[in-house]
């Protein structure tokens, strides 16, 4: 049976884990990089390099320092998305704000035929989440052929860094058709509310390593999702002043909704 763990150290709330893992504990690891509550808040700051995040895990997601696009990390490769959606490998030096990872090892599988879109592709997750555990923790690669995919990502940000949210206001929206790839992504638990987004995450790359992104949108042709639960959690919080100068009692819930899921067209 796996054991669940939370290390780290948060305000005194977090139980603290000194035993060394082992590297098959590791396995069943989600290794996160800061909060995403402190990303919103517009922590952009580098955390761990590249190259560390790599010791952690070969598949999952994030961003880098500045929020420089958005990061999928599949088979081992960390990629990004630049603000144009296309794809770039990045090297061991660049910095990362807020990620998470886990070395993938498929425990669920799910077949996927005409998925309309987003809403329905988590309906049809949770059911399977719900069956396994409802509070655990899935990494998700979901390899499909895509009627449409909507995705965004973001040209990063300079110092003083803007919120989040603020950030996301220039995003930059790209739609594709009749198109191969990847969904990365993560499930957090509702007890994570105060420390991720709770729910589903996806991030894209196609098959060519071409194009990719946060997803907003989608409609699947077919695909079968593969699904890794875990249920041990390693967090790496900065160790940097002014981490500890934020208000983490503020309510981030709204803002996180809005980063993780409007879009910009229309408004």
């Amino acid at each position: 049976m796996k054991k669940f763990f939370v290390t780290g150290f948060l305000a005194g709330t977090m139980l603290f884990n000194t035993a060394s893992a082992a590297p098959a504990q590791d396995r069943e690891t989600i290794y996160q990089v800061a909060l995403l509550q402190s990303l919103t808040m517009g922590y952009f700051d580098n955390v761990v390099s590249v190259k560390e995040l790599k010791t952690h895990g070969d598949t999952g997601i994030g961003t880098f320092t500045g929020l420089n696009g958005e990061m999928i990390v599949l088979d081992g490769v960390v990629y990004r998305a630049n603000r144009d959606c296309k794809i770039n490998v990045m090297g061991d030096k660049e910095g990362v704000p807020f990620s998470n990872v886990t070395f993938f090892e498929k425990d669920i599988s799910v077949k996927l035929v005409d998925v309309a879109d987003k809403e329905s592709l988590e309906k049809i997750l949770n059911e399977a989440v719900a069956k396994h555990g409802h509070n655990s923790f899935y990494m998700i690669k979901l390899a499909g052929t895509f009627n449409e995919i909507l995705v965004r990502s973001e040209s990063g940000a300079e110092e003083p860094y803007p919120t989040l949210v603020e950030a996301l206001k220039t995003q930059n929206e790209v739609t594709r058709q009749n198109i191969n790839g990847t969904i990365v992504g993560l499930y957090c638990p509702d007890f994570m509310s105060s420390l991720n987004s709770t729910g589903w995450h996806f991030h894209f790359i196609s098959s060519d390593k071409k194009f990719g992104g946060h997803v907003l949108g989608l409609n699947l042709k077919s695909g079968e999702a593969q699904l890794d639960k875990t249920d041990s959690l390693n967090m790496n919080l900065p160790k940097k002043k002014n981490f500890q100068d934020l208000d983490f009692n503020k309510d981030l819930r709204e803002d996180i909704r809005k980063a993780e899921q409007d879009s910009v067209r229309g408004k």
